[in-house]
């Protein structure tokens, strides 16, 4: 029997979207963004979308569907969609279609899977190590710069370590919260307020919080905490929001940045929060490239690189500063998966520089199908 795969001329390509954070509509988002620009001719995409729930289902592919609709953000529909398994078999790497009072369909092997997903389940590792176990590869870092990434108490330690300079923080373990929160809230006055208080793993400034004093601090821990049990609180710096696009080097090189970009917060919005992120008419504008001195916009491309490689990413991430108005410039995060939503900053920094939504899109494919599964 002929083997399915070896009829097929174009590379296939599972792009997974959704997932089980609240940062689901974000995914979709990106996932419309994909669709609707990779080149058909040359990969052959199939859609799965991953409910609220954690139900895999094989999505339409149709990007218009995927798109923020007065206001709305999307979400993947389970009704009438077939549910999808992957198998964790690396000797089987296929995809299996599953309807009630159906027998099981193969729906063949796929070349490359590129997860945009954002937050726990997805961005953090789990899935990373799912596609690991099943020998598939795979777009984006591996489990442990995943996990690491995700965490930004742990992932403010490795850049420490690495030489990095970050701003100060603190994290609230489950723990400290249950057990001393008298002591938890003499370390956060330590810091200096204000502070913003934030989930240790979500993204899309999803459940932050900016205290301006102690009476609000309680509060914004529970609110942190009802994303993740894990909380850090950052001391407020003063400075411009500045973002880097990074990318693996071409054939195991250098890692490669994008100009820089900066993110001018307007309207009634404090900070960069969800819905001056994605929601239209919010005031926030994105300045591409960022206007900084030529010294400046060289030591953020050069940190965002060194971040990378401090926190072992592969493919790409962005990275996220503040520079003061002396120029210093502080690593705020790395991302190991940023959003691919029409208004998000990576694209459009790495346009800036010259490669456009498409040939963004087939870079990360090509390296991904490059490197192979499991230690390397």
């Amino acid at each position: 029997m002929t083997d399915p795969m070896e009829q097929r001329s174009r590379i296939r390509i599972a792009v997974v979207f959704g997932g089980r954070s609240t940062e689901h509509g974000v995914s979709c988002v990106s996932a419309g963004s994909v669709l609707a620009a990779v080149d058909r001719d040359r990969y052959d995409v199939v859609p799965i979308g991953i409910s609220r729930e954690g139900r895999w289902v094989l999505a339409a592919d149709q990007p218009e569907k995927l798109a923020v609709t007065g206001g709305r953000l999307p979400e993947v529909e389970e009704s009438g969609a077939a549910a999808v398994v992957l198998s964790g078999d690396p000797t089987h790497r296929g995809l299996t279609v599953r309807e009630p009072g159906k027998v099981p369909q193969e729906l063949g092997e796929v070349d490359v899977v590129l997860p945009l997903l954002h937050g726990p389940y997805g961005e953090d590792g789990t899935l990373q190590g799912l596609l690991e176990l099943a020998g598939v590869p795979y777009v984006g870092s591996g489990v442990f710069a995943s996990a690491a990434a995700m965490d930004k108490g742990h992932m403010k330690a490795l850049l420490k370590a690495a030489g990095l300079p970050v701003g100060p923080y603190a994290v609230i373990t489950p723990r400290d919260w249950a057990t001393d929160k008298a002591a938890v809230r003499e370390t956060v006055a330590a810091l200096g307020f204000p502070v913003f208080v934030k989930p240790a793993r979500a993204g899309s400034s999803v459940g932050i919080t900016k205290v301006s004093g102690p009476g609000g601090l309680d509060a914004a821990v529970d609110g942190a905490r009802a994303h993740d049990p894990r909380v850090v609180v950052e001391a407020a710096v003063e400075g411009r929001e500045i973002e880097c696009g990074v990318l693996e080097g071409l054939d195991g090189g250098m890692p490669e940045a994008s100009v820089p970009a900066e993110v001018i917060v307007g309207g009634d919005h404090e900070f960069y929060d969800f819905a001056a992120k994605y929601l239209p008419d919010e005031g926030t504008e994105l300045v591409v490239p960022a206007d900084l001195p030529g010294e400046v916009a060289d030591e953020v491309r050069a940190m965002a690189c060194r971040a990378f490689d401090a926190m072992s990413c592969e493919g790409l991430a962005r990275v996220d500063f503040f520079v003061g108005r002396d120029g210093t410039v502080l690593v705020n995060e790395v991302n190991t998966m940023p959003g691919f939503t029409p208004v998000s900053m990576f694209p459009l920094m790495w346009k800036a520089t010259g490669l456009d939504y498409p040939a963004l899109v087939d870079r990360l494919v090509q390296t991904a199908l490059r490197k192979p599964t499991g230690l390397r």
